[in-house]
Parts: C-alpha cells; sequence; structure tokens
C-alpha cells in the first residue's frame, strides 16, 4: 500500500461512485478535521484498484470537483437552491465544516434577496402614478425609495411595503389596509385621511409625519416612533402601540379607545379631548402631557 502521507505532493487517483479525479495529497488535507484528511493521513490503510491504482469511494461523484475546488480556493460555486442541497449533503459526509458554513451563508443570503425583492423600481412607480386611478394592491415593493413622491390616493392595500423608504412623500388619502410596513419610514410624510387599518407598522418611523385623521384602528404599532406627528382626530382604536414613542405628538381629537399603551412614551404629547376612556394608563409615560377635556373616564393611571 502506497502511503500517501509521506508525500504531500504525490497525486492522488479518486474513484467518487464511478467518476475519476486526480489530485493531491495537500489538497485532501487543506482541512485537517475532514473525512478526507483523515483518510489521507496516513493513519488508514487505503484499498487501491490493483491495475490502475485509484482510491474507490462509494459515494455520488457528481459534485466531488466542487469539493476539490473548495479545497484548493476556498470558492463557493453558483449553482441553482436544488444543487446546493446536494453539495450540501457531501460537505456533511466529508465533514468540510467551511463549506457546510460557506453554503448556509449563500442560502440565507439568497433569502434574504428573495424577501425583499420588488416587482417594481421606483422608475416604474412613477409611470404608474402619471394615470388617475393608481393600484399596487398586493404587490412587492419592499425596500424602494419613494421618497418626496406624490402617492396621493394611491391604493397599497395588502402590499408588502417592508423598509420602504417615504420622506416626505405626498400620501394623502392612500388606502394602507393590512399592509406590511414593517420598519417603514414616513419621516414628515403627509398621511391626511389615510386608513391603515389592520397595518402591520411595527418599527416603523413617522415622526413629524402628518396624520390629521387617518384611520389606524387594529394596527400594529409597536416600537413606532410618532415623535412630534400629528395626530390630531385620528382612529387609533385597538392600535398597539406598546413601546411606541409618541413624545410631542399632537392627539388632540383622537380616538384611543381600546389602545394598548404600555410602555408607551407620551411625554409632552397633545391629548386634549382624546379619548382616553377605560384605558390602562399605568405604565404609560405621560410626563408634561396636556390631558384638558380628555375623556379619561375609568381610566387607569
Amino acid at each position: 500500500m502506497k502511503d500517501f502521507q509521506s508525500n504531500l505532493s504525490s497525486v492522488v487517483r479518486l474513484n467518487i461512485g464511478g467518476k475519476k479525479f486526480c489530485t493531491t495529497v495537500d489538497t485532501l488535507t487543506r482541512e485537517p478535521d475532514s473525512m478526507l484528511a483523515v483518510m489521507f493521513s496516513g493513519r488508514h490503510t487505503l484499498t487501491q484498484d490493483s491495475d490502475k491504482g485509484y482510491v474507490f469511494v462509494d459515494r455520488d461523484g457528481k459534485h466531488f470537483r466542487h469539493i476539490l475546488n473548495w479545497l484548493r480556493d476556498a470558492v463557493v460555486p453558483t449553482l441553482e437552491e436544488s444543487q446546493y442541497s446536494e453539495l450540501l449533503r457531501e460537505a456533511e459526509y466529508y465533514q468540510l465544516l467551511g463549506l457546510i458554513e460557506e453554503i448556509h451563508a449563500v442560502l440565507n443570503k439568497r433569502k434574504e434577496v428573495d424577501e425583499f425583492h420588488t416587482e417594481l423600481t421606483r422608475t416604474d412607480i412613477i409611470k404608474c402614478i402619471q394615470s388617475e386611478k393608481v393600484r399596487f394592491r398586493g404587490v412587492n415593493l419592499s425596500g424602494l425609495d419613494l421618497s418626496k413622491l406624490d402617492l396621493s390616493y394611491v391604493d397599497f392595500s395588502h402590499a408588502c411595503l417592508k423598509k420602504v423608504f417615504f420622506p416626505r412623500a405626498n400620501l394623502q388619502c392612500a388606502k394602507f389596509r393590512d399592509v406590511d410596513a414593517e420598519a417603514s419610514i414616513f419621516l414628515n410624510a403627509t398621511l391626511r385621511e389615510c386608513e391603515f387599518t389592520g397595518a402591520n407598522l411595527r418599527g416603523a418611523l413617522l415622526a413629524g409625519a402628518c396624520l390629521q385623521s387617518a384611520n389606524l384602528q387594529d394596527a400594529c404599532l409597536v416600537d413606532s416612533s410618532f415623535c412630534g406627528a400629528d395626530l390630531r382626530t385620528a382612529h387609533l382604536q385597538n392600535a398597539d402601540l406598546t413601546n411606541a414613542n409618541l413624545e410631542g405628538a399632537v392627539l388632540e381629537g383622537a380616538n384611543l379607545k381600546g389602545a394598548k399603551l404600555y410602555n408607551a412614551n407620551l411625554k409632552g404629547a397633545n391629548l386634549q379631548r382624546a379619548y382616553l376612556s377605560h384605558l390602562n394608563l399605568r405604565h404609560t409615560q405621560l410626563e408634561g402631557a396636556r390631558l384638558d377635556g380628555a375623556n379619561l373616564l375609568g381610566a387607569i393611571r
């Protein structure tokens, strides 16, 4: 039997499930904890074909060239997702931990790209809004920059608007019913009379936005920021404002019936004539808030 480890540059002939490969001991032992490194460490006796000197491994050889190229150059090939699954299975068999980690990294990156893959571009949006009745119902616009555009009266209902950039956009009377707008930015946007019924605005930034008479009933506003926003006569019934920041916001005449305000920040907010009946305000920060004329019947403070 040949002592492979005695010469790292020696050529090794491999028969992987019927496919023939030639490489060196140095390549096969690049990852010292792998099964290949153990096989060719010199500590094990390997059976070779008596005629041609090939070491046989009973595995599918379809992706073994990628295994060798990884060991040579530490490069992950570009493959279809189903092929990555096959390569991952081989990498696990040969216990190539570095390749396993890189394949998972590639697959995770692809998932992130797919999640935020948009169906339209900013240019497409601009072309669309030139028509009178614009609808983006159910469309994925995640990650788009739609700042400063006139999107008034546009129907975004049921759309995916994650991390969309809306600063200073005119969204007056736009419909956002049941949208997923998590972490989107509406900084200083005009949202007068908009409809956000049932919308997910978790972590959204609406500081300085004009939301007069906007409908946010049943919306998820957890961890969102409305600092300095104008929410006069806004409808916030049953909205979840847990950990929301409304410091300095104007909520004069707003209806917060059934809203969740646990740990919400309402410091300096204007709550004149706001409807706060039977709300639990015990864990709400109200320092400096204006409450004259507010309906606090049955509220817990």
